[in-house]
C-alpha cells in the first residue's frame, strides 16, 4: 500500500467533498463544504492548496480556461479509511484489532440485528482464512 499522508480532520472534509464530486473546481468545493460548514471560500482554497502539497491532490487546467483547475484525489477514500482505521488501532489500542473490538461491543447499544450483522461479518472472515 502507497504510503498516505497526515491530513487534518478539516482536510478529510475538503477530500471528502472531492471524492464526492471528481474531478471538481475549487469553487464546486466551496459550494459543496458551505452546506455543511461556516469556512469562507478562502479558508477552504488554503485546504486545497495543503492537500496539493501533501499529495493527496492532483489537477488538470481547464483547456478553454487557463484560470480553472480541475482537482481530482490521488488516494480514493477507500485507501483512506483504511489507513486511518490502521493508524487509529495501532495509536489507540496497541495495534490490537481485537481489544478494539471488545471495548466497541461493550460500549455500544447493539441491537440484535447489529449482533447478528456482527456475527456474520466474523463467519466470513474465518472462512476466507480457511480457505
Amino acid at each position: 500500500m502507497r504510503q498516505l499522508p497526515q491530513i487534518s480532520d478539516a482536510e478529510w472534509q475538503v477530500m471528502k467533498a472531492i471524492w464526492a464530486e471528481t474531478p471538481c473546481t475549487a469553487n464546486q468545493v466551496v459550494e459543496y463544504l458551505s452546506q455543511n460548514t461556516v469556512w469562507q471560500p478562502k479558508t477552504i482554497k488554503t485546504l486545497i492548496n495543503r492537500l496539493l502539497k501533501k499529495k493527496m491532490l492532483g489537477f488538470k487546467i481547464d483547456p478553454q480556461d487557463k484560470k480553472t483547475y480541475h482537482y481530482y484525489p490521488l488516494f480514493s477514500e477507500q485507501e483512506c479509511v483504511r489507513a486511518e482505521s490502521q493508524s487509529f488501532i495501532r495509536r489507540i489500542f496497541g495495534g490490537s484489532p481485537h481489544i478494539m473490538l471488545a471495548n466497541f461491543i461493550e460500549e455500544c447499544e447493539l441491537s440484535q440485528e447489529d449482533i447478528a450483522g456482527l456475527k456474520q461479518i466474523l463467519e466470513e472472515k474465518a472462512k476466507r482464512k480457511t480457505t
